[in-house]
């Protein structure tokens, strides 16, 4: 799933035979000429999905960023969302201020309050196809397990490992973690 940014790169990708999506916080942060620290709202995220949808047609998956506070405005954020056009949306294990997943001294959410996100997520939402979690690189595989046991009761529907230092460390969370789950 590739990235797209605005609509000039959603038709490129759409050209090249992608079926999705992703619009990373970064890369919309950046066209802003801004750093990927949490200052874009809700409402300039949603001109990006419009913009993104409209264009290419596709399915896409949102960056969600920490859901822009706690479970009421993350109820917010999918309502929001979805009216603009999204499919699907991540939301990440940080606290605020957030960081960039690739920055370090980032402060981690405890998976309980992840958890009342992920379940306000899955009340708002009308139609999204999924809730996924972040989990951020440098404590990967401890991380997937507790945000797998915690976050799928909530109603998540996948766990992105973001920031992992490298291929071996995908490899190793990919074997420690199931990738594919039933919330139950």
């Amino acid at each position: 799933m590739p990235g797209a940014y605005n609509g000039l790169s959603a038709l490129q990708a759409r050209q090249a035979g992608f079926e999705g999506l992703y619009l990373s916080g970064a890369a919309m942060s950046a066209s802003m000429g801004l750093p990927d620290l949490g200052v874009i709202t809700i409402d300039d995220v949603c001109f990006f999905i419009r913009q993104v949808v409209q264009s290419s047609g596709l399915p896409v998956l949102m960056d969600g960023d920490t859901g822009f506070g706690e479970a009421l405005n993350v109820m917010h954020m999918v309502r929001a969302f979805e009216e603009a056009g999204a499919a699907a949306v991540q939301i990440e294990d940080q606290l605020l201020p957030k960081k960039c997943g690739h920055l370090n001294d980032k402060k981690l959410a405890p998976a309980a309050d992840m958890a009342a996100k992920v379940a306000a997520a899955r009340r708002a939402q009308a139609s999204l196809h999924r809730r996924a979690h972040r989990c951020a690189g440098e404590r990967g595989a401890e991380r997937g397990h507790r945000a797998r046991q915690t976050l799928c009761r909530g109603g998540a529907g996948s766990i992105f490992p973001e920031a992992l230092g490298d291929a071996e460390a995908f490899r190793r969370f990919s074997a420690e973690v199931p990738v594919r789950y039933s919330p139950t």
